[in-house]
């Protein structure tokens, strides 16, 4: 009989379990047995036999059907948490799913595997229905059921736990990121105490000291993951509500009046007020973003931002003797 002392037996219990870990294939971690229930966190793949475990994507927005749930209860041990099952409801059962196969990423709601269609058809294609923004996506049946894609247009990456990074939200992530802002007013007459239009002389309206911020064109690219995306900011036009009731529409940054404009009229943007008064200005710049990306999804981000001042209009008096 072998005898050791107490720290002996110690070691060699540890020596014992340490080969016994090691010896063990690495396959029985991964495979479950019929009737074994997976730990917590996991689900049981009906079809392969395999526990897995569905993580939600972080950044990606859960669309109905999408929303996560508690993990399948069963086994011992395990933090637990919340998972994404992805499951097939065609059928009338909730077996799950692979979250992701060689025909794309699992859609609950869209019920089938979505996938970018590549290359793109031509914007002449009926799958766009006179859109110029989105991307044309192919809906596949899960394996076992047959039939050919289905394609469709959404102006976003349709939701799904596996679903890759959205183009739609590395646009908006640039457009955060270039600081657009309204523009400051410039206009003759002046928004000072001292300076008054007169009834029936033009007005000069501008953009002061116009900027990639203000005006644009502005350019900007970032990448997340293999996506990378290219967005384009620039002001579409301006509309100046001259609180007269009238409305002037400009699609220039508009011409800084000088002294040898005297009397004369705008170029591109101006006004003439036909009475006396002060009126309140407000011009709204309405900006476009275009932004493509290197999958061929695009799109268009409309912004606006609004300046004011204010104005103030006399008559000359004429005296006759």
């Amino acid at each position: 009989m072998l005898t050791t002392s107490p720290p002996a037996r110690v070691a060699v219990l540890a020596a014992l379990m340490l080969l016994t870990m090691v010896m063990l294939p690495t396959g029985l971690r991964a495979s479950a047995d019929p009737g074994v229930a997976c730990p917590d966190g996991q689900a049981l793949d009906a079809r392969t036999q395999t526990c897995r475990i569905y993580i939600v994507n972080p950044g990606t927005p859960a669309a109905q059907g999408d929303a996560p749930v508690q993990p399948v209860s069963g086994g011992s041990g395990g933090s637990g948490g919340v998972v994404t099952a992805c499951v097939d409801k065609s059928l009338g059962r909730d077996d799950p799913l692979p979250c992701e196969s060689d025909r794309g990423y699992w859609s609950n709601a869209m019920n089938c595997y979505v996938r970018l269609r590549d290359p793109q058809p031509p914007k002449s294609s009926s799958l766009w229905q006179g859109r110029e923004d989105g991307a044309i996506y192919d809906c596949n049946l899960p394996p076992g059921q047959d039939g050919p894609p289905t394609p469709f247009w959404s102006d976003s990456m349709p939701a799904g736990p596996a679903a890759p990074v959205d183009p739609a939200v590395v646009a908006q992530t640039i457009v955060s990121q270039m600081e657009l802002r309204a523009f400051d007013i410039g206009m003759v007459p002046e928004d000072r105490p001292d300076s008054m239009g007169i009834v029936g002389l033009p007005m000069w309206l501008w953009v002061n000291n116009p900027s990639e911020q203000t005006f644009g064109p502005m350019e900007r690219s970032a990448s997340l993951g293999a996506v990378t995306v290219t967005a384009t900011a620039q002001v579409q036009r301006i509309v100046w509500d001259m609180g007269d009731g009238e409305v002037v529409t400009c699609t220039t940054v508009g011409t800084p009046f000088t002294d040898g404009h005297g009397g004369q009229r705008s170029p591109d943007c101006g006004h003439t007020y036909t009475r006396q008064g002060t009126y309140p200005i407000a011009a709204t710049a309405y900006w476009n973003v275009a932004w493509a990306s290197n999958t061929g999804v695009t799109g268009n981000i409309p912004l606006e931002f609004t300046s004011t001042r204010q104005v103030v209009v006399g008559e000359i008096q004429v005296v006759r003797r």
